[in-house]
């Protein structure tokens, strides 16, 4: 709950602020300010909202995949490096755990094994939602832009070719790739007491795991 107010409390902060922008660039243009309803589909809009959220899924969807097969050593983010003597193993996908689980889990067959990578694959299939919305909201910005200098505009395929595009998702990508990096790198030595993000306050730098 907290999460999702403080998201949409800088949802509507990016609405007010972006639209009162956009309007500034179009009075100086002599164009009409655009009106509240109409800024939800504006390309303005749709860019830098897709744009981070294509980055940010991008960042959670490699991230599960990577702590599959790669290990850090002392780093809360990471399985222990010994999974056998730490008993972290996955438990073989045709024994069916006693008490309640998944009912894809009970199925079996194909349908176990999907549900056992769905967790990244939502997150990945979330990216490619955003990474699609986000060029077309960029290539509508775009047009509109050359429109008012009296240019021609581009296509669609000219826009998610040319150097802009790349240059906005590249910038939010590399940012990403950055936190995660120092949230696995600094759990080695920090500590956040109480928090599951973090090893035991008393827990030895060599430590890999929470346990």
């Amino acid at each position: 709950m907290v999460l999702l107010i403080l998201f949409a409390t800088c949802l509507l902060g990016q609405i007010a602020s972006g639209r009162a922008v956009l309007n500034h660039e179009r009075r100086e243009h002599g164009l009409a300010p655009v009106a509240w309803i109409d800024y939800f589909h504006h390309g303005q809009f749709l860019s830098a909202t897709f744009e981070n959220w294509e980055s940010e899924f991008l960042q959670m969807g490699l991230y599960v995949l990577l702590t599959v097969g790669l290990r850090q050593k002392g780093s809360a983010e990471s399985r222990p490096l010994d999974d056998k003597a730490h008993g972290a193993l996955e438990p073989d996908s045709r024994e069916v755990e006693p008490g309640p689980c998944p009912s894809a889990v009970r199925r079996g067959g194909w349908i176990a094994r999907l549900y056992a990578n769905s967790l990244s694959a939502g997150l990945l299939f979330l990216f490619a939602v955003a990474f699609a919305a986000h060029g077309y909201g960029s290539w509508r910005q775009e047009v509109e832009e050359r429109s008012n200098q009296g240019q021609p505009a581009p296509t669609l395929s000219e826009h998610l070719t040319g150097a802009e595009f790349w240059f906005e998702s590249f910038q939010n990508w590399q940012s990403e790739f950055l936190a995660v990096f120092a949230l696995v790198v600094l759990s080695i030595w920090l500590r956040q007491a109480h928090s599951p993000q973090s090893k035991p306050v008393r827990a030895p730098h060599s430590q890999t795991g929470a346990g």
